[in-house]
């Protein structure tokens, strides 16, 4: 009898890594985890164009209250990656 050659299995790849963020869509329970953030202050802050908190990107033509949206991975980040900085910079 020979002896049989055992290899591992590798598990699948993660999609999530592999996953553009400037081409990935997050709903607002991502979006509250991110930033941190109650839904209606990220509401608040998206009615402010002071605060530069990303707009919504409409998942359907529906033009009814309640219509799926979805943010851009990217744009949240972005938007983080500002808070960040400015805090260094609100002290002065």
């Amino acid at each position: 009898m020979s002896a049989a050659t055992v290899s591992p299995i590798k598990p699948p790849a993660s999609p999530v890594g592999q996953l553009d963020p400037a081409t990935t869509l997050i709903r607002i329970s991502d979006v509250q985890a991110i930033v941190g953030l109650a839904r209606p202050t990220i509401y608040k802050l998206m009615r402010q164009p002071e605060s530069g908190f990303p707009l919504p990107v409409k998942l359907s033509d529906s033009t009814a209250r309640g219509a799926p949206v979805a943010w851009v991975l990217a744009e949240v980040q972005q938007w983080v990656r500002s808070r960040i900085a400015a805090r260094g910079s609100a002290a002065a």
